[in-house]
């Protein structure tokens, strides 16, 4: 089957698109209330899916829509449209001695592909932020979420249409898997592709793709419970990093603890274990969490157990001797987006600043905060753990490029 028709219709969206930012923010609005009023279809579409899903499976949260999910997307479409336009804005302006004009002014990077996994909201986000920022997404979901999909594009699809404007703008290709591996070669037709959900599928595009590529990488995070630590505090943001919402990248997959704070360990983990969460602890951390943590939750943890991103009720333990150790684990396993420190040291907080290489560092903080929306950004396109172009919650400025504007009067080049 050939998709260029698809890549075709969204370059001729792209020529095409001509939006005020008023038009622009007033198709957001309309999105949002008609998001809104299609819950029940949504709810409906969206069960189909999870029908189809084993409940044990991590995806499942992800996949899942409710009416107050659903809320929340309307929200967050209503957020991106009250955010200042990015486009059109003069990052430099200098006239040259030849009397030159030369100006530097921020674009849309274009034509986008997004392939992503069980995650229907994406869509949603996706067209509101390429929409905000004049730029064309071509949507590549998993088709464990096919029917959410088509309902979902279909909403967007019947208010680019009520407002006159080309439905190509937002191209849902099919489930079928051929569909990505075309999308990975449009070269001419697609700009840059930005990859979200597990790290298979982050490696699949990274290494198979001819376009260009922003990669958003899988959430291996980590907590340091330091030797200053407060317990109240520690308490808390343990057990809201790693229970939030486990299937989501920024939950928290190890905790490091400070030796000399192991008698405080198993006060730090009541939380967990009242919650059903399955520890792997290293040798020190089981000798003393095994009196008093649930004995069917808890394990001796093995080598594969660090380094893994569970996006589940697990988590693994590590105890250290300081912090220098500490830094050392979560070089060696970290996948640089989201790290923490809990201190009242403020020695300690400025090396784990400085030292900690991550898309967002914490401190005395949950690492549930990274987030598009947390952050100020309205919503996300992806959270991205490379440092070229775009590094951390990706979202209006980082899908915009510049183009650079010469304007002379007869000038020519000796």
């Amino acid at each position: 089957m050939s998709y260029n028709s698809y890549f075709e219709g969204a370059q001729a969206a792209a020529r095409g698109l001509d939006v005020t930012p008023a038009q622009i923010n007033q198709v957001l609005e309309a999105l949002a209330a008609e998001t809104v009023a299609q819950t029940a279809t949504l709810l409906e579409e969206n069960k189909k899916d999870l029908d189809r899903m084993d409940k044990a499976n991590p995806n499942y949260d992800r996949l899942k829509l409710t009416e107050a999910r659903i809320n929340d997307i309307a929200k967050d479409i209503i957020n991106v449209a009250r955010l200042d336009n990015p486009l059109g804005h003069i990052l430099s302006d200098k006239t040259l001695p030849n009397g030159l004009n030369v100006s530097k002014i921020s674009v849309p990077l274009g034509v986008v592909g997004v392939i992503y996994e069980a995650r229907p909201n994406v869509t949603f986000d996706v067209f509101a932020l390429c929409f905000k920022t004049g730029n064309i997404c071509i949507l590549k979901g998993g088709s464990d979420a096919a029917h959410s999909n088509k309902a979902i594009i279909d909403v967007i699809h019947k208010v680019l249409v009520a407002n006159n404007i080309d439905v190509n703008v937002a191209v849902l290709l099919p489930k079928e898997r051929e569909a990505a591996e075309a999308l990975m070669q449009a070269v001419g037709y697609v700009d840059v592709i930005i990859p979200r959900g597990s790290q298979g599928l982050i490696n699949s595009v990274r290494q198979n793709s001819k376009v260009p590529v922003i990669e958003t990488g899988a959430g291996i995070v980590h907590t340091y419970f330091d030797e200053s630590a407060d317990l109240k505090k520690g308490t808390d943001i343990v057990f809201n990093a790693k229970t939030r919402r486990v299937s989501v990248c920024n939950a928290l997959d190890c905790l490091i603890i400070h030796a000399s704070r192991l008698e405080d360990l198993s006060v730090l983990a009541q939380p967990l274990g009242d919650a059903g969460v399955t520890l792997y602890a290293d040798e020190q951390a089981y000798i003393t969490l095994k009196e008093s943590y649930p004995h069917n939750l808890l394990y001796q943890a093995e080598a594969e157990h660090f380094g893994t991103e569970f996006l589940s009720m697990k988590m693994s333990i590590k105890t250290v001797d300081s912090l220098q150790q500490a830094l050392t684990h979560i070089a060696t396993y970290s996948s640089k987006h989201s790290e923490a420190i809990i201190t009242e040291d403020e020695k300690n907080i400025e090396i784990f600043l400085n030292r900690v290489d991550a898309a967002a560092v914490y401190v005395n903080t949950s690492t549930a905060f990274t987030d598009g929306a947390q952050f100020g950004l309205g919503a996300e396109i992806g959270i991205s753990t490379q440092k070229l172009h775009a590094r951390g919650p990706m979202a209006l400025q980082e899908l915009t490029s510049y183009k650079w504007l010469v304007k002379g009067n007869g000038q020519v080049r000796a």
